[in-house]
């Protein structure tokens, strides 16, 4: 996993799991802290995230809403809509263009 950026805009790239979580968790509760306004993040060149990696995604979120910020996902590959669709998350986080409909559950 490596992350590069600034305290505005950041790009993820690799695996954001177990192994990764707690460097990543570093590396964006400094942008959160350092920066102001949205915080964005790019995952177009994310492989994978696990739940672990999930869960930073969100406790950054919450940390950016605490800070007077709103972190916006960028680039959200389908397989990772798909699982914040299943959880529910899409309707909590900010993604730019939402999620395509493909990722939408059918029924």
């Amino acid at each position: 996993m490596h992350i590069r950026g600034d305290h505005a805009e950041l790009v993820v790239e690799g695996r954001l799991d177990v192994r990764t979580a707690a460097d990543a968790r570093t590396v964006l509760h400094t942008a959160v802290d350092s920066g102001h306004g949205d915080l964005v993040l790019d995952l177009t060149e994310l492989d994978s995230w696990d739940a672990t990696g999930l869960g930073v995604i969100m406790g950054v979120h919450r940390r950016a809403g605490r800070a007077n910020r709103r972190l916006v996902l960028r680039g959200v590959p389908a397989q990772m809509q798909r699982l914040l669709v299943a959880t529910r998350l899409h309707r909590i986080l900010a993604i730019e263009g939402g999620i395509a409909a493909e990722s939408l559950p059918r029924g």
